[in-house]
């Protein structure tokens, strides 16, 4: 058939289309909401462009996923690492329309159909006249992003670009220390062929990105050099060459440009790259949630630093969803906590005592009042942490010195002053964990030193939490404690912590509790899915053997098989020996 007489499809839905092809996720996503929309593609016409979504809102107004009668998406997949299907590790690939024309439907009280035209063009005009250029179809260049001169440095991947500035993606818990505004000394590109493009930049906004805990980073380039914007001008139209060759936009393309030929330093970083995804699609749908749920904190961080909104319903939800899990399948959750190992410290510690704290005020009493303002509490304590992340106090991962811990220390009395800031007022139950989680019985604990009988019920539980919890994980470069280890350590300050408490949180977890890395004589290692009314294990997840350290196993015995394994010698650190959990 001659070109002439061939079909004309419309460039951006031929894109969408290749992302049906794959498990995929599409959220309609406005500046102003919390959440964004999931939507159901029902249509997609490949010539006109025309695209059917159909979703599911209960709100107030679907109004406000749009702006004069225009709608933003992400459209997310998991697709072959390699670009086959059989037996490969999944990669996640992401793409942004803006500014989409969509008429809405209502079809029913909480279901409506989005009627979309899809622009006709992947490449899209930015208000300064600049054409901003998505990698799509599989185009891939990493990111640097130097936060502070000489010090922090995030890693992401490149997701648009154009003379004026680039889209950057992001893990959720790399974006705390920036803020919308906020100059960065350093930005460099690199693009598979091993070629790099420096220069500084300023954060223009920063928003959530799909649906496996990321964030957007728009980055304007500031201060380019004469030389540095003939180079940039250069990539730019090799990438944009790139993207038509791609698309199918320009029949005249024949290959690739040389920017996206993988170099030797590439290929090997895809070849890591597919043996960690595969680690991390052996994850159950629960530990899966666990993970959602630590993202969605980091996301309710970002709104209350960089827009100054405070996103409750985004934490209750996050409540709600830890009230049911431990009603539903309690020993599934404490494993599933597990998989916050590398998520961070301010997080991990967050979610875990709220869970705790759910799980023994439930086993007390099935229909407390005061659990789901109490879980609230918990899951806010440590967020004033990541919010004094400054020059001053660069990282809450590394080993700090004696002046940033007691800077660190004021996270109590920063996170109280930026919600008073917001005009949240949490009830008096939330309020409590709130301001004094961190008190204890001898006053000797912060910030305002109280005192045994000052203290509720409710916080006295939550220090024994809090003291087991910062035992057993390493925390300022401190190796972790071993349950027992934490155990003996409390009871030795009886005057900081209620005896009575420590033994009934023990009783409920037991000397090896659930989620913990258990070593046996056999060389094995195994993490204790669940245990008995002894707190012995009577089932774990065998996931290495020390004789062949690189090898991983994934094989569940229960307590009649652990003679393969040997018997039970005690809870290791992971980090001794190489265990890691992936981000997809």
């Amino acid at each position: 058939m001659p070109a002439s007489s061939a079909p004309l499809h419309n460039p951006s839905a031929q894109v969408i289309q290749s992302f049906l092809k794959s498990q995929h996720t599409l959220c309609i996503y406005a500046k102003d909401m919390p959440y964004a929309l999931q939507a159901e593609i029902m249509e997609l016409d490949i010539e006109t462009g025309l695209l059917i979504l159909k979703v599911e809102y209960y709100g107030h107004s679907i109004d406000n996923y749009l702006n004069n009668g225009l709608i933003n998406f992400d459209i997310e997949a998991l697709r072959p690492l390699d670009g086959t299907v059989k037996n490969s590790a999944l990669a996640r690939d992401i793409h942004s329309i803006s500014n989409v024309a969509a008429k809405v439907v209502k079809v029913d009280s909480g279901a409506y159909r989005l009627e979309c035209q899809l622009p006709s063009s992947v490449f899209l005009m930015e208000q300064r006249g600049a054409v901003r250029i998505p990698f799509i179809l599989g185009m891939r260049a990493r990111v640097s992003v130097e936060v502070f001169v000489g010090g922090l440095v995030v890693a992401g991947n490149l997701r648009n670009l154009s003379v004026g500035g680039c889209l950057v993606d992001v893990a959720i818990e790399d974006a705390v220390p920036l803020t919308v505004g906020q100059h960065v000394p350093g930005v460099t590109i690199e693009f598979p062929s091993g070629a790099s493009f420096f220069t500084e930049g300023v954060v223009r906004h920063m928003r959530p990105f799909g649906s496996h805990g990321y964030a957007a980073l728009g980055i304007e380039f500031a201060s380019l050099e004469p030389h540095q914007s003939e180079e940039l001008y250069y990539i730019v139209n090799e990438v944009e060459r790139e993207a038509a060759f791609r698309s199918g936009a320009n029949d005249r393309l024949t290959g690739h440009s040389q920017l996206f030929v993988p170099g030797a330093r590439e290929k090997k970083m895809l070849q890591r790259e597919e043996i960690d995804q595969k680690k991390r699609q052996r994850q159950s749908p629960m530990q899966r949630g666990i993970l959602e749920l630590a993202h969605q904190m980091q996301y309710a961080l970002m709104y209350i630093k960089s827009r100054n909104h405070f996103p409750e319903q985004v934490i209750y939800d996050c409540a709600d969803s830890i009230l049911y899990l431990v009603r539903e399948n309690r020993k599934a959750l404490l494993y599933a906590l597990t998989f916050l190992h590398n998520e961070p410290e301010w997080v991990r510690h967050a979610v875990r005592v709220a869970v705790q704290m759910a799980d023994i005020m439930l086993i007390r009493d099935a229909h407390s009042t005061q659990v789901r303002e109490v879980v609230v509490g918990a899951l806010l304590h440590t967020m004033g942490k990541p919010l004094l992340v400054s020059e001053e106090l660069p990282s809450l991962k590394s080993n700090m010195t004696p002046r940033q811990k007691v800077l660190l220390k004021q996270h109590v009395t920063t996170l109280w002053d930026k919600l008073t800031e917001l005009n949240w007022k949490p009830s008096p139950v939330c309020q409590d964990i709130l301001l004094h989680a961190n008190e204890r019985l001898d006053g000797t604990g912060y910030p305002y030193g109280l005192k045994g009988s000052e203290l509720s019920e409710n916080v006295i539980l939550m220090s024994v939490i809090k003291a087991v919890n910062k035992l057993t994980y390493e925390r300022n470069g401190i190796k972790p404690r071993t349950p027992l280890d934490a155990y003996r350590l409390v009871s030795d300050n009886d005057q900081c912590y209620d005896k009575a408490t420590l033994v009934e949180y023990i009783q409920c977890y037991g000397l090896y509790p659930i989620g913990s890395l258990a070593k046996f004589s056999g060389g094995f290692l195994a993490w204790i899915i669940d245990i008995d009314s002894k707190g012995m294990p009577i089932k774990v997840n065998v996931v290495k053997n020390l004789a062949f350290p690189d090898t991983n196993i994934d094989s569940v015995l229960e307590e009649g098989d652990f003679a393969q394994i040997g018997r039970l010698e005690e809870v290791v650190d992971p980090n001794d020996y190489g265990v890691k959990f992936q981000k997809l």
